[in-house]
C-alpha cells in the first residue's frame, strides 16, 4: 500500500504531465493556424487581394506563439503593404496596413509587450498620413 505522500506526488506528477501536454498541443494548434493564415495572406497578396493579404497576415499576428518566425514575417509583409499603397499614392490603403499591424501588436499583449517597436513605427506613419490626408481636404 502507498502512503499519502506518494500518492499526493504521483497525483502531482500525472497533473504536471496532463497540464504540459495541453499547452503543447494547444502550441502546436496555434502554430498550425498561424502558418494556414500566413499562407491565405500570401496567397492573397500574390493574386494582388489587398484587404485578403491584410486579413490573413494580421490573423497570424494575432495567433502569438512567441519565436515564431511566422509572426514577423507577417509583421514585415504587413509594413510593405503599406510601403507599397504609399508609393501608389494610396494614403488610405496605407492606413489600413499600418492600423492593422498596430492593432494586431495590441491585441497579443498580455503578460508581456512583444512588437512595442512595430508599434512605434506604425504611430509615425500614421500620424504622418493623417496629417498628410487633413491637409488635401
Amino acid at each position: 500500500m502507498n502512503s499519502p505522500m506518494e500518492t499526493l506526488k504521483r497525483i502531482a506528477v500525472h497533473g504536471i504531465i496532463i497540464a504540459l501536454s495541453g499547452i503543447a498541443l494547444l502550441w502546436g494548434n496555434t502554430l498550425a493556424r498561424q502558418k494556414e493564415q500566413f499562407s491565405r495572406g500570401e496567397e492573397a497578396r500574390s493574386r494582388g487581394d489587398f484587404i485578403a493579404a491584410v486579413a490573413g497576415y494580421e490573423t497570424a499576428i494575432r495567433m502569438y506563439t512567441p519565436w515564431s518566425p511566422l509572426v514577423d514575417r507577417s509583421a514585415g509583409r504587413l509594413w510593405a503593404l503599406g510601403e507599397e499603397m504609399e508609393r501608389n499614392r494610396d494614403g488610405e490603403r496605407a492606413l489600413v496596413a499600418y492600423r492593422s499591424l498596430r492593432s494586431s501588436w495590441y491585441a497579443v499583449r498580455g503578460l508581456t509587450s512583444p512588437g512595442t517597436h512595430w508599434i512605434a513605427l506604425c504611430d509615425t506613419k500614421i500620424a504622418k498620413l493623417v496629417a498628410k490626408r487633413s491637409h488635401v481636404q
